[in-house]
């Protein structure tokens, strides 16, 4: 994402003279980084990677150049057709992402040209390639203008993403295909659920306007700062006071729990659960006794991490959602949160590494994981219980799609009033759209099941 860590490295344009870390040598890690990446590394596995005192300003500029690699693809092209060496390659697709757009680009060009030179002279890899990344990156500033122009007739290098991921945008989405690609190409805002145990939105408001922090609400416990900070400086982080999540993201613990209601204490199952922000808000809107199960012990962990933070409880299980004999122990659900695996399409404005590492075939496989933990889940939930289906993706494959032969194959499941896909939006773009109360926020799906009685 171009999250607390990028947002508060973010760089302005200035002179390289300025920084306490030479640009070379975060040119040099961006560059790694962008490797790591290509290779089929998430570029936050490639980030934890990065020594702690490159990591803020080498973040804010990998995912500069993840928002741009198709245009410095695009470039690199047309300057050498025959692709050089793979870390020469990275270095140069790495200066292109960065000075292409010159009102963009976070230094002045002749600095980045400079300095990615200084880069590659400097590595024991690229330095046999200095030369002829200098000769590279001479031409592209002479000829910028008429580069970027035929550059302009490549969808890759006009988009910034793969072209079966256009294409399939095109298809689902023939009217917001365009849009949706431009808001993944955007920057998102830092947004925080408050736990309405501790506090309400208005007097967290004031709370960030006491310590200078400009926001906004956001929903029902959702707020949107103006400009994105570290969490430590936030007030109440170490408290539980508030939680990072997306608008997008906070509608699912509500509209699981609408109208619910059980003799005792309801019981309910968050399936793929980790990190655990799911889980949290559902036990800071009820007192039910909440299930969180998530396939990788390590991400469990993570679960205990955050509901320690906010001081809550659940029941932690490491384990595969299919594989009901190892984890279920018999006893129907009331409510089921599946915020099933995806392809992420609709986070790529917070991870724009998602577009360069997924594959178009993908998406089949995860269609089909999704069909086995629906009908799974299914059958441990009460009859009268809900199921809420989501997805963190524009794609009908994984939505509207998936539901739709979902209902087909179970006469007694009824579709209950959900959103449905929520497309990514950005900025006052939001705030223009009056069905809209939560503003800025990710692509996401939403289906609200529940099984009948009778």
């Amino acid at each position: 994402m171009w999250s607390r860590a990028e947002a508060a490295g973010a760089i302005l344009k200035m002179d390289a003279s300025e920084q306490k870390i030479p640009l070379w040598r975060q040119l040099q890690t961006v560059a790694a980084v962008l490797q790591n990446v290509r290779s089929g590394m998430s570029a936050t596995a490639a980030l934890e990677g990065v020594l702690v005192d490159l990591r803020p300003g080498v973040q804010a500029l990998v995912f500069h150049v993840l928002r741009s690699l198709g245009r410095a693809q695009a470039l690199r092209q047309l300057l050498v057709p025959r692709s050089p060496p793979s870390h020469a390659d990275a270095l140069l697709c790495t200066a292109l992402a960065l000075a292409w757009r010159e009102q963009d680009a976070p230094y002045e060009a002749f600095t980045l040209v400079n300095q990615t030179v200084e880069a590659a002279k400097r590595n024991a890899t690229t330095q046999p390639q200095a030369g002829f990344i200098n000769a590279c990156l001479r031409r592209f500033l002479r000829e910028r203008d008429t580069l970027v122009q035929l550059t302009d007739q490549n969808p890759v290098a006009l988009w910034n993403h793969p072209p079966w991921w256009i294409k399939r945008l095109q298809k689902d989405w023939p009217d917001q295909w365009q849009s949706i690609l431009a808001a993944n190409n955007r920057h998102a805002p830092m947004s925080l659920r408050v736990n309405l145990r501790q506090s309400g939105v208005v007097p967290y408001l004031q709370l960030l306007k006491e310590a200078g922090v400009n926001a906004r609400a956001a929903g029902s416990s959702g707020v949107t700062l103006e400009q994105a900070k570290p969490v430590q400086v936030l007030p109440g982080f170490a408290e539980g006071v508030f939680s990072v999540q997306d608008a997008a993201a906070q509608l699912a613990a509500p509209l699981l729990l609408s109208g619910l209601t059980a003799t005792g204490p309801l019981q309910i199952l968050d399936a793929c659960a980790a990190p655990g922000g799911k889980t949290a808000h559902l036990l800071e809107l009820v007192d039910g006794r909440v299930t969180a199960l998530d396939i990788d012990p390590a991400r469990c962990e993570r679960i205990h991490q955050t509901l320690q933070r906010l001081g809550l409880e659940a029941r932690v299980l490491a384990a595969d959602a299919v594989t009901l004999s190892v984890w279920w122990d018999g006893q129907l659900f009331d409510a089921i949160l599946l915020d099933a695996p995806c392809s992420a399409s609709g986070i790529v404005r917070r991870h724009p590494d998602v577009r360069w590492l997924r594959r178009e075939s993908d998406i089949g496989q995860l269609v089909a994981t999704q069909a086995r933990l629906l009908k799974a889940l299914w059958s441990v939930l009460k009859p009268g219980g809900r199921l809420l289906y989501c997805t963190c993706s524009v794609f009908r494959a994984e939505g509207e799609n998936q539901i739709e032969t979902f209902l087909a194959h179970n006469t007694e499941a009824s579709l209950m009033p959900s959103p449905g896909h929520l497309l990514p939006v950005n900025g006052v773009n939001g705030d223009l759209v009056p069905d809209n109360p939560i503003g800025d926020h990710d692509g996401f799906y939403y289906a609200l099941l529940e099984k009948r009685t009778t």
